[in-house]
């Protein structure tokens, strides 16, 4: 329970529901300090970035000449992969194979973003289907677990699934639509914990899970970035940090070229994912992710303070919606809405609660920022 006094920042939308936040004498939190600080000046979303990556694309070209696809690109059918799949192809000339991992969870317009997208632009797509009897598995046993962060399975599968496929196949290029303009507004671990943290993924899963995980995909980030980064070779290219790209105006090139259709809100591609942030969080655990998504467009200038009030003044979806919802996701799952309402309100736990690697996680997150290893064009 959060007994600190009710404050919000005085230049974004974050508040004390976020129990890490702090503020400085003006009243800014650390997230809009840190913009300012850390990335505003080292990010040029301009002719000096375009300058910046243009070796990296021809590095790019140049190794995967030969080869059926340079590059592969993971797409949800959300507005960041979609538009960094535009980005890579039509103005940058690559060859990338798309891949998606279908975690059981995929809304009829994420599908339909997807098709219109790789049909475009005449690009190559490889789909993975999780196991559903072991997603849902894992998924009911992060809700018995009363941690918030329940995504945890869906992130761990399409992050896992990706790099464990590039791996095997020689990729040593992963293009992503992670990016400043819309993310630079970081969650903190009490909103959404290491999702790659497998330490307390199996701890939760021994605990509150009744069938063994025999293929759902997997990959801590030590195996990432040890064996695939510097083993393997493996690098990350966040590509949309280099170019223009501003949310709406991609939205409208999205829509105008290929038909793509946007979402009400960030990563409402997920059925599972639209569920956990419209509904879960802000009922069982009172805070509302949409304050760091908002408050990312109003630093980098694409939202007023003022606009952002407003939308998280009300509910994403009206309280019907959120009903069939809720419904939904029990039926699915496997429960009753009455066993489902059992848990929601079940006393709340955080990740502190079960086994964990935080320690040597942000230890090695650490270290390869001291020494430089993490430049800012590869990841």
């Amino acid at each position: 329970m959060n007994s600190r006094p009710y404050q919000i920042c005085t230049n974004c939308v974050m508040d004390t529901s976020d129990t890490t936040l702090r503020f400085d004498a003006r009243g800014w939190c650390q997230y809009c300090c840190n913009y300012h600080k850390n990335i505003l000046p080292n990010w040029h979303p301009d002719e000096r970035g375009l300058a910046e990556i243009a070796p990296v694309i021809d590095k790019i070209r140049k190794e995967g000449r030969g080869r059926e696809h340079d590059c592969i690109i993971g797409i949800s059918g959300g507005l960041d992969s979609s538009y960094v799949t535009y980005v890579a192809r039509e103005k940058f000339g690559l060859r990338p194979l798309m891949f998606h991992c279908d975690t059981g969870w995929n809304s009829d317009l994420g599908v339909s973003n997807i098709q219109k997208m790789t049909d475009g632009l005449g690009l190559d797509l490889v789909t993975e289907v999780v196991n559903w009897e072991e997603m849902k598995d894992l998924q009911r046993a992060f809700f018995k677990s009363q941690v918030s962060f329940v995504d945890t399975p869906q992130d761990l599968a399409l992050f896992s699934a990706m790099y464990n496929f590039a791996a095997r196949n020689g990729f040593k290029y992963v293009i992503t639509g992670g990016n400043n303009s819309t993310e630079c507004v970081r969650e903190s671990l009490e909103w959404t914990y290491f999702s790659t943290d497998t330490v307390q993924v199996r701890d939760i899963h021994r605990k509150f899970g009744s069938r063994p995980l025999k293929t759902f995909p997997t990959c801590d980030i030590l195996k990432y970035r040890l064996y695939y980064r510097w083993l393997k070779g493996m690098r990350v290219v966040k590509m949309l940090d280099y170019v223009p790209y501003i949310k709406k105006d991609a939205i409208a090139e999205l829509s105008e070229k290929f038909g793509w259709q946007p979402y009400p809100q960030k990563h409402y591609e997920s059925r599972f994912t639209r569920f956990y942030e419209s509904y879960w969080t802000p009922k069982k655990f009172g805070y509302d992710k949409r304050r760091a998504y908002l408050s990312s467009e109003i630093l980098t200038g694409q939202l007023t303070r003022e606009e952002a009030l407003a939308r998280v003044a009300k509910p994403e979806l009206d309280e019907e919606t959120m009903a069939r919802e809720f419904e939904y996701v029990a039926t699915k799952l496997g429960w009753t809405v009455a066993e489902f309402e059992a848990i929601f309100k079940g006393r709340n736990k955080t990740f502190r609660d079960y086994r964990n690697n935080k320690f040597i996680i942000t230890l090695g997150a650490n270290i390869f920022n001291l020494l430089g290893l993490d430049n800012r064009i590869f990841r």
